[in-house]
């Protein structure tokens, strides 16, 4: 038992310190530029060193670096939802969906690329430059034809992303033959699959999967956004049912039978030693992007859809379109979690069953528990929620038995239900830590001559 019990301190140790690091990072993020720059790579540094193994000696042991791992992604997916629910008030159960969507778009653009096959690189790369030019003729179009119906408007946007993405395949079709030598396989790997370039191509993928999760989005909540909250809520919860559905059937239904169906994808390329460099870029890039984004005009007329939508129209905001722009970005920042997911697990193995539309409940239930309305409490939430569901109640439970560990799952929704009868508004409400407070602006006021002047305060 004192064994267990110095195990369980440690874990305590590790949430503590974990939550001190995101506290740590943002807090350095509002500094100067220079002293920004050094508190964000010692920030990046004191965890790379916490995963380095000195000999038989590692802070964070493998289990905790998956912890880490699925922690930051599950940061990146929350704070898309936070923008989506707790920023614009759209309830949507798709966050897990397009999350899914990311994992398994990188992962088959690596898994063919390390076998060979160039083919899910440029149809995914060509697909979206061809289809983001879609969609920009569509809506000039659309400009000179005002009033036209919702699925009017829809039915054309489909039409040209299908043309786009045939005229994709086609052209990748006819430049792979051309890369295929330099490409190489799997056992005998080409200049293009060279240790620097499969860095490229795993920056690339990741950027490409969060793209096609927002031109998924931009599809499905054009006719969805529509609908009321509720019953948009009950089509994002279809969405990830269908998305989990095709996953289980990927083999069959869908033209992929590398990933397997629903036995899971095996053989996905890991980013090895890279893997916490770019999780930890992509996750500052969102962090960043997120808090710029709230805090322009575009994030205060996202917030003025949340608060009050007609006020909203009375203002001159176009409602219809801040949603959309909001769900757009939210899954773009789960496409990212996804994808950086899939190739930081270290097993290179991808399972539909880890993106069931019940597990799809987990980023609501973080973002509630955060605070709807703050982004330091998503992040914290997603970093503390994960290390204590399957870190600290893994090392409690598992001392009563092999089959006790499944009885998290029975505690953490009595856990929330608590914090919702004592803290309704979540553990941070909508407080907000360092970099991603809000920017104290001085009021402006008139003297009695008549001229303006800055007020004096702190």
């Amino acid at each position: 038992m004192e064994v267990n019990l110095v195990t369980l301190l440690i874990t305590i140790v590790k949430i503590v310190a974990v939550i001190a690091w995101v506290y740590g990072l943002l807090w350095v993020m509002s500094k100067s530029r220079w002293l920004k720059i050094i508190g964000i790579i010692a920030a990046f540094g004191v965890v790379q060193l916490a995963l380095t193994s000195f000999g038989d000696f590692q802070i964070l042991n493998d289990f905790d670096r998956g912890l880490l791992f699925q922690a930051s992604a599950m940061a990146m997916v929350v704070l898309g939802l936070s923008l989506i629910y707790g920023f614009n008030g759209q309830f949507s159960l798709a966050q897990w969906g397009f999350y899914g969507i990311g994992a398994y778009v990188a992962a088959d653009i690596t898994y063919r690329w390390a076998d060979g096959d160039a083919r899910g690189l440029l149809i995914v790369g060509i697909g979206i430059i061809l289809g983001g030019l879609t969609i920009w003729g569509v809506n000039q179009l659309l400009k000179r034809y005002k009033g036209m119906p919702v699925l009017s408007a829809f039915t054309l946007y489909i039409i040209g992303i299908v043309a786009a993405g045939a005229v994709a395949a086609v052209i990748a079709n006819a430049l792979n033959p051309a890369l295929a030598p330099l490409l190489g396989t799997i056992s005998a790997p080409g200049v293009l699959n060279s240790a620097v370039a499969r860095q490229v191509i795993f920056f690339l993928a990741i950027l490409l999967a969060g793209l096609f999760s927002a031109g998924v989005s931009f599809l499905f909540g054009l006719p969805v956004l529509t609908l009321g909250s509720d019953y948009f809520g009950i089509a994002t919860l279809g969405f990830a049912i269908v998305v989990n559905t095709l996953m289980v059937n990927s083999d069959t239904i869908l033209p992929f039978p590398e990933m397997k169906g629903g036995r899971g994808m095996v053989g996905i390329p890991q980013m090895g030693g890279m893997a916490w460099f770019w999780v930890f870029v992509f996750l500052l890039l969102v962090i960043v992007v997120m808090r710029n984004l709230i805090q322009s005009s575009t994030g205060r007329a996202i917030l003025s859809v949340r608060e009050d939508e007609t006020a909203a129209k009375v203002m001159g905001i176009d409602v219809a379109g801040q949603k959309l722009w909001a769900f757009v970005i939210g899954s773009f920042f789960a496409g990212l979690g996804g994808a950086a997911y899939a190739h930081s697990t270290g097993t290179g193995f991808l399972s539909p069953g880890t993106f069931s539309f019940l597990a799809g409940f987990n980023p609501l239930i973080i973002v509630v528990f955060g605070g709807l309305g703050s982004m330091s409490g998503a992040i914290a939430a997603s970093f503390g929620w994960i290390f204590f569901l399957e870190g600290l109640l893994r090392v409690i439970l598992g001392q009563l038995g092999t089959d006790a560990p499944t009885w998290r799952y029975v505690l953490y929704p009595i856990t929330l239900l608590l914090l919702m009868l004592l803290r309704p508004q979540g553990l941070l409400g909508t407080a907000e830590w360092g970099f991603l407070k809000a920017p104290f602006v001085k009021p402006r006021v008139k003297n009695q001559t008549g001229a303006t002047t800055v007020a004096a305060g702190k």
